[in-house]
């Protein structure tokens, strides 16, 4: 008997590596086919919904909702097409002779080389009109035009310029996959030979009068339409997820754990010294005003033990909101943890939206005017370094101890109220000098201006 359970369980172990063996021999089949099955994918939803056209997610023919779902599909399938085509190359570079004779001999047949040839072309055929739509789709390149963005038309000479002074001996190709307005960069432009709003005004006519203005004006619209709207709902997910995160883990998970854990026989009262001295301090107070009340009042004196049993029923309403409060505390400590890494998550996980989030910075912040760009930098640092910031830190830390149960430390806060804000004023001065200086020279001077 114990030999035949020994021949089976061999059986077993020789069928299972058998069936391993033979599913590594088929991998490059098998990547090739399911590349295949995506290029399909793709080609059918071109000729049903695009006419047998490349899928543009900037077409007019559908809704907003309905290209961003067809987009959707298109880069899952882009994805599987192109990794089962990587899985494919690296299994072929890894076979030779030896490994088709033993797929041979399990009984595995390889297509023919004209199919497998006729397969790969039409993968590539499908994939090559979607090279640089990673690129366009996480960040869609808006074509500033001197009639729809204003504020940052000196910006592109002013680098034009120095490129051609550190570097007059190398000539600038011209990239064919950027979109380049040559008017903008003239040489006339940079010289003034005639004032710039003249030249502006020529330009706009120009577009104006270019049959195909109205197809760019409506073409960056929806591109601004569209960043707009994955910058808002970026910047939403970033503050839903974290605090989601933060009351589900502390309602679900760490609430029946510390509940678990801190029995309530067992525990303490107070996290610290504070909330110890709070608590004496309300059972003061309420023993003060038992005797009050029946100083001003007919009634006849309470007795010490009447005194007695009242403090006590007190003393255990006290004790009972601080264990609360003490395990609240714990509870917040790991709940914030949770929500610090859902955000850490989020922001690893959301690279395109967050150069889409950025480049939707720039545009509104270059869009303001200098008066505007001056009052939100002299707001934000009179709020975070001004003379009436130490006391916002001192009630934002303090607010923090309390959340977490921790004591407030004056001695850590002075000292924090003493070196943070420095270093923060120190840092805004110099974006200031440093960048702010050289984008905008004239939102600085108005910025000072105020200022003083």
């Amino acid at each position: 008997m114990p030999t035949m359970k020994n021949s089976v369980f061999s059986q077993k172990i020789y069928s299972f590596l058998l069936s391993a063996y033979r599913w590594y021999l088929q991998t490059p089949e098998r990547s090739l086919e399911e590349a295949y099955k995506a290029a399909l994918q793709i080609k059918a939803i071109e000729d049903e919904h695009f006419n047998g056209q490349k899928i543009d997610y900037q077409s007019t023919i559908h809704s907003n909702s309905v290209m961003d779902y067809f987009e959707s599909d298109l880069k899952k399938q882009l994805k599987i097409a192109r990794m089962r085509l990587t899985e494919f190359k690296a299994s072929r570079w890894f076979s030779n002779e030896s490994h088709q004779k033993a797929a041979h001999k399990t009984g595995i047949e390889y297509p023919s080389t004209s199919l497998i040839l006729e397969k790969l072309r039409f993968i590539d055929e499908v994939i090559s009109k979607y090279t640089h739509f990673a690129t366009e789709t996480t960040s869609p390149p808006i074509v500033d035009k001197p009639i729809v963005d204003k504020p940052i038309v000196d910006k592109p000479q002013i680098v034009q310029v120095d490129r051609a002074v550190a570097q007059p001996l190398q000539p600038k190709l011209p990239n064919p996959n950027k979109e380049i307005n040559p008017k903008k960069f003239r040489k006339v432009d940079t010289t003034g030979i005639l004032p710039r709003s003249i030249l502006n005004t020529i330009s706009r006519l120009q577009i104006e009068l270019d049959p195909n203005s109205e197809e760019d004006v409506v073409k960056n619209f929806r591109q601004a339409q569209r960043r707009t709207i994955i910058s808002i709902r970026f910047i939403l997910l970033l503050i839903i997820v974290p605090l989601l995160t933060h009351q589900i883990a502390k309602t679900l998970v760490v609430g029946p754990l510390v509940q678990h854990f801190r029995g309530s026989e067992t525990e303490e009262v107070f996290l610290n010294e504070e909330m110890e001295e709070e608590a004496l301090q309300k059972l003061q107070r309420f023993e003060e005003e038992i005797k009050f009340e029946s100083f001003i009042t007919n009634a006849p004196p309470l007795y010490p033990e009447e005194l007695e049993n009242k403090l006590k029923e007190k003393a255990s309403e006290i004790a009972e909101e601080f264990r609360v409060e003490s395990a609240n505390a714990i509870k917040n400590v790991f709940a914030d943890i949770f929500a610090v890494g859902a955000f850490i998550w989020l922001l690893v996980t959301s690279k395109s939206s967050i150069m889409v989030l950025k480049d939707f910075i720039d545009h509104v912040v270059y869009g303001l005017s200098d008066s505007a760009k001056a009052f939100i930098i002299i707001l934000f640092t009179d709020i975070f370094v001004g003379f009436h910031s130490p006391h916002g830190w001192e009630v934002i830390l303090e607010g923090i101890s309390h959340h977490w149960g921790l004591p407030a430390n004056r001695d850590f806060i002075f000292l924090f109220i003493a070196t943070f804000p420095v270093i923060l004023d120190t840092i805004f001065k110099y974006w200031i000098f440093r960048y702010l200086n050289r984008i905008s020279p004239s939102a600085v001077a108005t910025y000072r201006n105020m200022n003083e």
